[in-house]
C-alpha cells in the first residue's frame, strides 16, 4: 500500500471548502501574523495570500510564484504533538510541490528584519530553480 506521503500531488488552487474559516483566521491573525502580512508581504513585490486554504490545510501565507508555503507557530507547535502534526501537515505541503518554512512568533516580534531576509533568501532561491 503506498502512503500519501510517496504521492505526487499537483497544487490546483484554492480549496473552497474552507472559506469560511479562512476568512475567520484573517480576521484574528496572531500580533507576528499582522506584523509580517502588513510590514512585509503587503509591500513585497511577490504576492502572498494569508491565510490560504491549500488541500485540507489553512497555511498562514503563501506565495504561489515561488510555491512557498510561511508558517508562523505558536507555543503550541512546540509540544510533542504539535511537532508530530506540523511534521505529517509539512510532509503533505511538500507533496503538492510547495517548499514550507516555518519561524516561531517570537523569531517575528523580536528580529524581523532577519526574518524577512530568510524569506527573500527562500523566495529567490525557488525562483532561480525555475
Amino acid at each position: 500500500m503506498q502512503q500519501d506521503t510517496d504521492r505526487d500531488f499537483t497544487y490546483t488552487g484554492y480549496n473552497h471548502q474552507h472559506l469560511d474559516a479562512a476568512r475567520r483566521l484573517r480576521r484574528e491573525m496572531t500580533p507576528a501574523e499582522k506584523q509580517l502580512w502588513y510590514q512585509y508581504c503587503c509591500k513585497s513585490k511577490h504576492r502572498f495570500y494569508r491565510q490560504r486554504a491549500i488541500g485540507q490545510f489553512i497555511v498562514d501565507f503563501y506565495c504561489p510564484s515561488a510555491k512557498l508555503v510561511i508558517e508562523l507557530d505558536g507555543s503550541q507547535h512546540y509540544t510533542k504533538d504539535g511537532k508530530e502534526y506540523d511534521s505529517i501537515r509539512t510532509d503533505i505541503l511538500e507533496c503538492y510541490h510547495l517548499t514550507v518554512i516555518r519561524f516561531s512568533n517570537d523569531q517575528v516580534t523580536k528580529d524581523f528584519f532577519a526574518t524577512c531576509a530568510a524569506i527573500n533568501r527562500e523566495i529567490e532561491r525557488k525562483l532561480s530553480e525555475g
